[in-house]
C-alpha cells in the first residue's frame, strides 16, 4: 500500500483486525523485517508496517539530516490517511528512538509504547561523531562497509544462515542518501529520559540477552525509570530480537497488546 503527503510516498502493510499496532524497523532495514510478526500477529492485531522515509520502498530523501521527530511526522500522517485515532507503537532499534520521537509529540495517539532494543539517551560525543563520520563516509563510498561493520553485530552468535541472508540481504539493498539521512538524524536526538519517567501509558522494554549494540543493562536502566513498565529479556536474542527468537518475541507482544487493549 501506498500514502502519499505532500510528494512524500511511505509504502506500508497493513494487514489483520483487531488493536492498531504499528511496527517501526531499524537503521538500514525496511518493512520486510516484520515478516516473522506479520505472519503471527495478524491473525489477532491490526499489524502496520512502514518502510520509513529514504528505506525499502518508499520516497528517498536528499542525505540532509531527517530528526527522529520528522520520521515521526510522517507515521502520524499514515495513521490519519488509515483513519486512526490511536495505535500501540512499537520500534526496534532506531524504530524505538522514533517511538519516543512519535510519544513526545502525539502522545494522545499512542495507545501503548513497545521500546525494542533501543535506548532513550542520546548518542555520546564519540558516538555522535562517528555516526557522522560513517555519514560522509557512505557519501564518498557508499555503504558496504557499514553491512561488513554492522550486521555481525547485529546478529546473535551463532547466527542461522537464514537469518544471516536475510539480514544482510536487507542491509544491502538500502540507498545511500537514506542511510546519510539516517545518520545524522539519529546524531541529534534528545534525551528521552525525562519523558519516560512521566509515560502516562503502558510500556513494553523487550532487549536480547546477546544484544551486542544496546545492552541488557541498558533495557533495565530504562526500565527502573518507569514506574509501570514491562521488561522482557529474551534468552538467546541478539539485537534483532524479532528475528532471533521471533515466537518469543510474537508472545511477549501479543501478551502486552493483550493488556493494553
Amino acid at each position: 500500500m501506498r500514502h502519499t503527503l505532500q510528494g512524500v510516498c511511505i509504502e506500508y502493510d497493513d494487514i489483520g483486525d483487531g488493536v492498531p499496532l504499528l511496527l517501526i524497523h531499524g537503521f538500514m532495514l525496511d518493512r520486510t523485517l516484520w515478516q516473522p510478526q506479520i505472519a503471527d500477529l495478524s491473525q489477532i492485531y491490526r499489524v502496520i508496517t512502514p518502510d520509513l522515509r529514504g528505506f525499502g520502498e518508499s520516497s528517498d530523501t536528499d542525505g540532509k539530516a531527517m530528526t527522529m521527530e520528522q520520521y515521526a511526522a510522517d507515521l502520524k500522517s499514515l495513521l490519519d490517511s488509515v483513519n486512526l485515532k490511536q495505535a500501540v507503537i512499537g520500534g526496534i532499534s532506531m524504530g524505538g528512538y522514533i517511538a519516543l520521537a512519535f510519544y513526545a509529540k502525539y502522545a494522545d495517539r499512542v495507545k501503548g509504547l513497545i521500546l525494542a532494543n533501543t535506548r532513550a539517551v542520546p548518542d555520546s560525543d564519540e558516538s555522535r561523531q562517528l555516526r557522522l563520520a560513517n555519514a560522509r563516509k557512505v557519501g564518498d563510498v557508499g555503504p558496504g562497509f557499514l553491512v561488513k561493520t554492522m550486521a555481525p553485530q547485529m546478529l546473535k552468535s551463532p547466527a542461522t544462515a537464514e537469518i544471516k541472508i536475510a539480514v544482510c540481504s536487507m542491509m544491502m539493498r538500502q540507498r545511500a542518501a537514506g542511510i546519510m539521512s539516517a545518520l545524522r538524524g539519529m546524531a541529534l536526538r534528545p534525551d528521552r529520559t525525562a519523558l519516560l519517567r512521566n509515560a502516562a501509558v503502558p510500556v513494553l522494554i523487550v532487549s536480547g540477552s546477546q544484544d551486542a549494540l544496546i545492552s541488557p543493562g541498558e533495557s533495565e536502566a530504562m526500565h527502573a525509570l518507569i514506574p509501570k513498565s514491562r521488561l522482557e529479556i529474551i534468552p538467546g536474542a541478539g539485537h534483532l530480537s524479532n528475528l532471533d527468537e521471533a515466537l518469543e518475541f510474537n508472545r511477549v507482544i501479543c501478551e502486552f497488546c493483550t493488556q493494553v487493549a
